[in-house]
């Protein structure tokens, strides 16, 4: 059975170093490291295949903006006839701090309008999410203003040196020992 790690963004320039684009951004990262890339287009996205052993797993960037991602993301399921324990959706969250992370199964969509629209294409919410998080506004409100911005300084150096290497980490679990392992290795804090 194929794997699918889905990263949410929006498709432009605009909007490409931008705090909204983490899942973009970290699918790219992960394909880089695997040497794939996304030069195929199909149900509106983009997408690279890998292989892990007889295992074939398919990273996609919805390409239809944040909020309609599930027409993008229903039709792969559909294609590929995947298990929700098959599939992990990759995007910014808002409510944990920069440089935390948290794995889900099966979660509500919490206010994220790409993981609604995913949820609402596939019928389910049988699925894991890897949540990035980008930490709030230092004001209240904003919160539009601070998903479209870029990271700056220090949030970029967290990026680059904490999240990812993390981040990837997760992925990689997920691919070779699925579902359990990631959710337990991502939501275990070490010990201070």
């Amino acid at each position: 059975m194929p794997k699918l790690i889905v990263g949410l963004g929006n498709p432009g320039k605009e909007y490409e170093k931008t705090r909204h684009n983490v899942g973009f951004f970290l699918v790219d990262r992960l394909a880089e490291e695997w040497g794939a890339d996304f030069r195929r287009q199909k149900f509106h996205g983009y997408y690279a295949e890998h292989r892990e052993g007889d295992e074939k797993i398919l990273l996609v960037k919805p390409q239809t903006f944040m909020n309609l991602s599930g027409q993008c993301v229903g039709a792969w399921v559909d294609f590929l006839k995947i298990e929700g324990r098959d599939l992990i959706v990759v995007h910014d969250e808002l409510d944990l701090p920069l440089g935390r992370m948290k794995a889900q199964w099966s979660a509500s969509a919490a206010g994220q309008k790409g993981v609604a629209s995913i949820i609402h294409a596939i019928g389910h919410k049988d699925f894991c999410r890897l949540r990035v998080g980008i930490g709030r506004p230092p004001s209240q409100g904003g919160g539009a203003g601070h998903v479209l911005a870029a990271f700056q300084g220090e949030e970029r150096r967290i990026l680059e040196e904490e999240i990812l290497p993390k981040s990837l980490e997760a992925l990689k679990t997920f691919v070779k020992l699925g579902l359990d392992p990631i959710l337990q290795m991502v939501n275990t804090r070490p010990p201070n």
